[in-house]
């Protein structure tokens, strides 16, 4: 009897230009574009393996070991839907084709990373769910328009179907077809961006992102100016930047638009709160880093949570690295997969002031993840499958 199941891992990615608000909550069509980096998922991934089978009762969904309930018209139902009503087409134009979208499907997913912790689980975890499926049911769809449907998961999720650079483009149109993500360029383009990741908390987020963004725009009247008049301007000025691979020009971009991000966040009614000192005293050291240098070699970013997001070219990670432990010691050495040999002491740059942050106690930063600008979905081999032969996670099996 023939098995019909696919793996495949997605990446995280982080925005250098953020989405924050919704003009549509069902559809989730964004009120400006983004534009993001995808980070390397030899780091930093969501591994899904799907399933088709006549014998499965039902759809079920499998999370980090534990299952999660497939509401009738929540987003992984619309996922799930949307992916097999593309497989039905495929099937009407071939009948000899397995009817594989009339068959239940168990998924079974896992990040490599905390879930709600700012560190973009729900993006990957749907890129991988759409392109698992996608896999299995064999279909002819371009990232593009499966980015479509990932959107309608989790917004951010469509950026997660390429790697390198991407933007998701807004879109007009009220059905939400013109509203998907495309590549700007690939990692080969400019692989020497690095990423420092600051665990600052892994705990679950106060306010949640789909909460906070809704009331942001039923209140801000920032957020009105950020949308007409901001974002369109740096979407054309991010992009020029990466194709000519000018980092102080990316860098600073970046920055203007997490800081502008958090403005909003504190212009809404009532306000919202995501950094925390630890996170402010990250700005603080980066931009003196950057004065100190009399250029910019680093650009921090947050999303809606208190962890930092470091971006450098690779020659400059590990003074960034070294400079932050110096101000966030850790109880275990630096793990750095690129052995750049960092010094876990730390130590201060030429002409840094050293009077712009105090020294924290050991673990207030949580960690650090040095990863890298990364590929798309990847289909893994049936080693891999995170089902076992009776179609329940292995973990069960």
């Amino acid at each position: 009897m023939s098995v019909y199941q696919a793996t495949v891992s997605a990446p995280v990615n982080i925005a250098c230009i953020k989405y924050w608000g919704k003009r549509d909550t069902k559809l989730i069509l964004p009120t400006n574009s983004s534009l993001s980096v995808t980070l390397d998922q030899d780091h930093l991934r969501s591994t899904t393996t799907s399933r088709a089978d006549p014998s499965f009762d039902k759809d079920r969904l499998w999370l980090n070991g534990k299952e999660e309930p497939i509401e009738p018209v929540g987003r992984l139902s619309t996922c799930i839907s949307e992916m097999k009503r593309l497989r039905a087409a495929v099937e009407a134009q071939n009948p000899s084709a397995p009817k594989l979208s009339t068959f239940p499907v168990h998924i079974a997913s896992r990040n490599n990373f905390p879930t709600a912790a700012g560190l973009a689980s729900s993006a990957s975890g749907f890129a991988a769910l759409v392109a698992s499926l996608a896999s299995l049911y064999d279909l002819p769809a371009t990232p593009s328009q499966l980015s479509l449907i990932a959107r309608q998961g989790s917004g951010s999720a469509c950026r997660s179907l390429f790697g390198g650079y991407v933007a998701w483009e807004m879109g007009t149109l009220p059905d939400g077809s013109d509203s998907l993500a495309v590549e700007i360029a690939p990692r080969e383009h400019w692989p020497d961006i690095h990423a420092l990741i600051c665990v600052v908390s892994d705990d679950k987020k106060g306010t949640s992102s789909t909460s906070g963004m809704q009331r942001t725009v039923e209140t801000s009247a920032l957020l009105q100016h950020r949308i007409a008049q901001v974002v369109p301007a740096r979407m054309d000025a991010i992009k020029d930047a990466i194709l000519r691979r000018d980092f102080p020009a990316f860098a600073r971009i970046t920055m203007q638009d997490s800081n502008q991000f958090h403005a909003v966040a504190l212009d809404t009614d009532p306000p919202i709160f995501y950094l925390n000192d630890v996170s402010r005293a990250i700005i603080a050291l980066i931009t003196e880093y950057n004065r100190a240098a009399g250029a910019i070699k680093a650009a921090y970013t947050y999303d809606a949570g208190p962890n930092a997001v470091i971006y450098a070219p690779k020659e400059n990670i590990k003074e960034i690295a070294e400079l932050l432990l110096r101000y966030f010691p850790q109880a275990e050495p630096f793990a750095d997969p690129f052995s750049l040999g960092v010094d876990n002491h730390g130590r201060l740059p030429d002409g840094f002031n050293e009077k712009v942050a105090k020294t924290f106690p050991v673990a207030s930063v949580k960690g650090f993840i040095h990863t890298r600008v990364g590929d798309g979905p990847r289909k893994l081999s049936a080693t891999e499958s995170l089902l076992g032969s009776n179609g329940l996670p292995t973990f069960l099996a």
